[in-house]
């Protein structure tokens, strides 16, 4: 089967990162031996783009494999298959040694900033240290960096000597941001940023980002299940369902008109802020539970709980139909209409 491919469609434009095929799978042991008896596909044929500058949001619900892809795209983990591309440089199979001089180019803020940060070291100490790996910097040098990325996320620098478990939040999260920003990286996997904050927090971390996005050209991939936000941030949505991507577009054509049945369920669940179209707003309900990624469906992975499934689909896994300007469908509803494709379009994209 063809796989979709979230391809931008800006003529002529080189991707800053090229993913094809990505398939990240965890293996299954039992018995007294421990055999291997299956795998958890977490990630099965994944293939998208990202374009300098620009931000790709990755929306699904929760074990869908969205994190799964970001830490394999930076080779947190070994990947099962695929290539991955960042700025030309292909990373997916190298050994940890040919990686490393590669780390500085691409970053990761975590979602729980709590969890992502050492409690025994105080803040000077955590943003020093990719500093302290990577860099050759004389002590005062060292501290003049730490200071400016202090600035930029918006921390005062009489803070630099205090611990994380002194700070909010929101504050952990900005630190969090000052340490991925050291290495003056090209590209920042943002795996659900703002997912552990206070709903207050959320719009002044994701204005952040935007604010540093523009002032540094960063690329993001920016993972998350709140399609608030991305409809704010990102100029391109991908969704994903157990392991694949089902649909990618820009992100004015996919909030107004999505294609794809989950995305529409999806969609469908978003509350409205004008109440008499919140009044009108007719939820569409999935029967059913997601099924697991060790034991996926025949045919369409979202056969089983589809309100439009048909016959084909439980036998036959959908082929990537192509709509232009960028917009791929993985589903059998268009499949008399439409060309299937596996290669990035051009077009305008609405960005």
């Amino acid at each position: 089967m063809a796989d979709i491919t979230a391809g931008n469609g800006r003529e002529g434009t080189v991707p800053l990162v090229k993913v094809r095929d990505l398939k990240m799978y965890f293996p299954i042991h039992a018995g007294l031996f421990r055999s291997h008896v299956g795998d958890v596909k977490a990630v099965d044929g994944v293939s998208f783009d990202i374009m300098p500058g620009e931000t790709l949001g990755l929306v699904g619900e929760s074990g869908c494999g969205k994190s799964t892809v970001g830490r394999a795209v930076l080779r947190l983990y070994d990947v099962t298959g695929g290539t991955i591309e960042i700025d030309g440089f292909e990373i997916a199979h190298v050994d940890r040694d040919s990686l490393r001089p590669k780390r500085p180019m691409m970053q990761m803020i975590f979602q729980d900033p709590q969890a992502s940060l050492n409690p025994r070291m105080t803040v000077a100490s955590i943003i020093g240290e990719p500093l302290d790996e990577h860099m050759k910097l004389s002590g005062e040098e060292r501290l003049a960096r730490i200071y400016e990325l202090m600035d930029w996320v918006g921390l005062n620098r009489e803070f630099a000597k205090r611990y994380p478990h002194e700070f909010s939040g929101g504050q952990r999260q900005r630190i969090g941001i000052a340490r991925a920003l050291a290495l003056n990286p090209k590209f920042i996997v943002c795996d659900e940023p703002i997912a552990a904050l206070d709903v207050s927090i959320q719009a002044q971390v994701v204005n952040l980002l935007e604010e540093l996005q523009d002032r540094l050209d960063l690329t993001y991939l920016f993972i998350s299940h709140d399609l608030s936000m991305v409809r704010h941030i990102a100029d391109r949505v991908a969704v994903m369902y157990l392991g694949r991507i089902v649909e990618v577009a820009s992100r004015e054509k996919l909030f107004a008109e999505p294609l794809h049945p989950y995305t529409q369920a999806l969609l469908s669940a978003v509350p409205e802020p004008d109440p008499e179209s919140e009044r009108h707003r007719k939820p569409i309900v999935l029967q059913g539970d997601v099924p697991s990624p060790a034991n996926p469906p025949k045919g369409c992975n979202f056969s089983t709980r589809c309100p439009k499934v048909m016959d084909i689909c439980k036998q036959q896994e959908p082929g990537v139909f192509d709509f232009g300007g960028g917009r791929q469908v993985a589903c059998h509803l268009y499949a008399e209409s439409m060309t299937k494709t596996a290669e990035p379009t051009g077009g305008d994209t609405g960005n």
